[in-house]
């Protein structure tokens, strides 16, 4: 019997998560916590980067992408487990020292619950349709067509490996989804023959002639368009460098130089 209010609390509170077709779909505005939406609970995945993620651009070239077919809403709990099972093939597949798995998707999105009493009485405590304005009940992510859910790097020879840990991934989650082989030289921008072309030396990338820098996980293009006036040796009142009174900043790009064969040497 319900005729209590703290029994009726207690049972509404053990209740079961509803099937993920009531929440799919992008239907509503945005509803993200802030200091008007107070209780909302902490999402389920709270670990974006498993797998060697330290590991500099330079060592693993190969990058798998999954890609959303759909407009949808990914659930929190399907991306912690999604990941689960990624690392786990990864893990047996290459080993842990081998890969490093990234999710791209932050459940950043409220969904509501209008929770009902489904025991006895229950109608006696309930109110229907008045006030049906739901209560925080978990988090979400918006995901648009072929925006990149989760992303694998590893070594040339785990490709393959990677792929079949996102096609394992892909029954996770609701809709269709691509598995994609990148062409790309691990997370960075740049294709796998550009990318070792412009690690050796000066190489053109849309237009600009520079230098591929490593800078942790992915790379910095180098070129001499961002460099201070006095670097090109010109001192303008505007540029706030004075020949006879230098900074830090100038002394450090006198230290680098202007041309683009001396920073090859210096990286």
């Amino acid at each position: 019997s319900c005729s209590s209010g703290s029994t009726s609390r207690a049972q509404i509170d053990n209740m079961g998560r509803r099937p993920w077709k009531c929440s799919r779909y992008c239907k509503n505005k945005p509803y993200i916590k802030s200091r008007y939406c107070r209780g909302v609970p902490d999402p389920k995945i709270k670990i974006y980067d498993v797998g060697k993620k330290k590991v500099g651009c330079d060592v693993f070239p190969a990058c798998v992408h999954l890609l959303s077919l759909e407009k949808e809403q990914i659930s929190s709990e399907s991306l912690e487990a999604a990941r689960i099972s990624a690392n786990k093939h990864m893990i047996n597949a290459v080993g842990k020292d081998n890969f490093h798995i990234r999710v791209r998707l932050h459940p950043y999105n409220v969904i509501r619950i209008n929770k009902m009493l489904t025991c006895a009485g229950a109608d006696r405590l309930q109110t229907g349709m008045r006030g049906a304005y739901g209560k925080p009940s978990g988090l979400c992510a918006r995901v648009n067509i072929n925006q990149i859910m989760m992303s694998i790097r590893t070594l040339g020879k785990g490709a393959d490996a990677a792929a079949e840990a996102l096609r394992r991934a892909k029954f996770k989650f609701p809709g269709r989804q691509l598995v994609y082989i990148s062409r790309n030289w691990g997370f960075t921008p740049f294709p796998q023959e550009k990318f070792q072309e412009g690690r050796q030396g000066i190489t053109e990338w849309r237009g600009n002639t520079g230098l591929i820098v490593a800078d942790g996980v992915g790379t910095k293009f180098i070129t001499g368009k961002g460099m201070r006036l006095s670097q090109h040796g010109l001192y303008h009142p505007s540029s706030g460098d004075s020949k006879e009174r230098s900074n830090a900043a100038m002394r450090l790009n006198w230290g680098l130089g202007a041309d683009l064969e001396a920073l090859a040497e210096k990286f």
